[in-house]
């Protein structure tokens, strides 16, 4: 069998993705979460902004796909960053937001079987259930008073995530294709820094505490996250089905799972544990027949 690197795409996806996760958790402590992802999202703009000039000698950017950009970079990364960041901040559990979060592949079906044509069947109305499901127990509880790490605004922080990350996703699928990729997402990250900046500056003290562990955090976050996984996401947004791609977040619970117990002793609950299996088992059933293809 002919063996391809791109066939290596989808789970360095995966594990570059979890790691975000971690890497919040490992440098949040030490910054205001705005201004950690401001911080983060001028350096990855500034970075991706000479990669562009120095490999393609020219920028590429109209107007139009400047608005695309800019749209792009305000709910793919500034909603879902914004809301992750700033949930992991007040104590939300690394692998609790990464579940939350990872019900994108549901929500990226259904919509585009709306707007853009994907086929949506009858299996993954029955995932959608299962994984809403799996959900509610996960949070069930923050309702019996069992967890006080889950939070009311830990919460709504993670659904602003998920839904910015929801219409990113779509977005960058339907327009993406006539955007330069690195100069564009060179945009999208100027566009986070800029709007999460001056959240930060109308809410937060701006002081960093410059450790070696915050620095080690931010440049894992700004090279393999802001840089490598989301050039690897928008290669297989570009060559796969929206379902298709965004089912690849099922796999970042289990993982986030096992990083966060390794790295920072993180517990599950047994009924989040069960959550968690259901929710898996859903976004599968729903995103199964994507895999396939």
């Amino acid at each position: 069998m002919k063996y391809s690197p791109s066939k290596l795409a989808p789970f360095l996806f995966v594990f570059l993705w979890s790691t975000g996760f971690i890497g919040v958790k490992y440098a949040i402590d030490y910054a205001p979460p705005f201004y950690f992802v401001a911080i983060r999202m001028a350096l990855a703009s500034s970075i991706l902004a000479l990669m562009a000039l120095a490999l393609t000698r020219q920028w590429g950017i109209t107007r139009t796909s400047f608005m695309h950009s800019s749209a792009i970079g305000l709910t793919l990364h500034a909603a879902y960053l914004g809301g992750c960041f700033y949930a992991v901040s007040i104590g939300m559990p690394a692998g609790i937001t990464a579940l939350i979060v990872s019900v994108q592949p549901v929500f990226v079906s259904i919509f585009a079987s709306i707007f853009l044509g994907e086929r949506m069947e009858v299996k993954r109305i029955a995932g959608l259930v299962l994984g809403l499901s799996g959900i509610v127990l996960v949070l069930a509880p923050r309702i019996t008073g069992v967890s006080s790490d889950i939070t009311t605004r830990g919460v709504i922080a993670c659904v602003v995530g998920l839904l910015g990350g929801t219409l990113g996703t779509l977005l960058q699928k339907k327009y993406g294709a006539g955007i330069p990729m690195l100069a564009g997402a060179a945009v999208q990250y100027l566009m986070t820094a800029l709007v999460i900046g001056l959240i930060a500056i109308a809410s937060e003290k701006l002081e960093i505490r410059w450790t070696g562990q915050f620095i080690f955090g931010l440049l894992w976050l700004v090279f393999a996250l802001s840089v490598g996984a989301i050039l690897l996401l928008f290669f297989l947004l570009k060559n796969s089905s929206a379902a298709s791609v965004s089912s690849l977040y099922y796999l970042v619970p289990p993982v986030t799972a096992v990083m966060a117990f390794l790295l920072f002793g993180e517990q599950v609950s047994p009924m989040a544990m069960v959550g968690t299996a259901i929710t898996v088992t859903g976004v599968w059933l729903v995103t199964s027949q994507s895999v396939k293809n």
